[in-house]
């Protein structure tokens, strides 16, 4: 998946130089950067900062698709 397919609300899985991350997209910034909230630290972060270092063998980008075939949108509250 590239990172133009993102879109914001969405929760993806990112793999990247061994390390896996649950990411929800909170909102597009200038050109194919996006903010970020990993769910699994609470952190938030840029699209760019993860892939500051380049992009391993392993990289991957999916999104989190339900048992009914749809992108997950974490509740808010």
């Amino acid at each position: 998946m590239s990172l133009d397919s993102l879109r914001v609300g969405r929760v993806y899985t990112f793999v990247n130089n061994g390390e896996k991350r649950t990411l929800e997209v909170l909102a597009k910034l200038s050109g194919s950067d996006f903010k970020v909230k990993d769910l699994d630290t609470t952190e938030v972060y840029t699209f760019e900062e993860l892939l500051r270092w380049g992009k391993g063998k392993d990289y991957d980008l999916d999104e989190v698709i339900d048992q009914f075939g749809k992108g997950i949108v974490p509740k808010q509250f």
